[in-house]
């Protein structure tokens, strides 16, 4: 399952998942909808994609792509290495049309994300060492920085990235 980042506005003008499924019919095959607005299909190499927004406005995806024997007999058939490469540029215009970025624009998205979840669990890590071996520490700044701690590995354990004034609030506080 891959979350991707969607430019703000697009998935209401896009129609959300309605308009999500009717823009996968465009890049793939026997596409499926159920009444929440999941859409399944396939294309060549990609034997099942499964898509829809999540709640937090991401596209929220899963793509099961041939493997091992079933590969090489797709790769090997006649017109199967063009239409690997042809499943690979669907998929690609596919995200790129219903998240609003490029390619490189969504790796560095998925790099700035992941930044703010290593420095998060960073801070948390610090904060509980210092409260550990400090002796200075009221009991009082000890709890503020268990809920704040708290709060931060809810919102990491949720998949959502902590915003950087979250962490810095905990370092400050220790």
């Amino acid at each position: 399952m891959e979350r991707f980042a969607v430019k703000r506005g697009l998935e209401k003008s896009i129609g959300g998942n309605a308009g999500l499924a009717r823009i996968a019919t465009s890049h793939f095959l026997d596409i499926n909808v159920n009444a929440e607005g999941v859409f399944t299909g396939s294309y060549g190499i990609l034997s099942e994609i499964t898509g829809h927004f999540g709640s937090d406005g991401k596209l929220v995806v899963d793509v099961v792509q041939m493997k091992g024997e079933d590969l090489s007999s797709f790769l090997e058939s006649d017109g199967g290495r063009e239409q690997a490469m042809e499943s690979r540029r669907r998929w690609s215009a596919f995200l790129d049309e219903v998240t609003g970025y490029t390619a490189k624009q969504r790796g560095d998205k998925a790099k700035e994300e992941a930044k703010k979840f290593s420095k998060a669990k960073s801070a948390i890590k610090m904060a509980k060492k210092s409260m550990e071996m400090s002796s200075s520490v009221s009991q009082e700044t000890v709890e503020k920085a268990n809920a704040m701690i708290d709060e931060l590995q809810a919102m990491i354990d949720a998949g959502t990235p902590p915003s950087e004034g979250k962490v810095k609030k905990l370092n400050d506080l220790i």
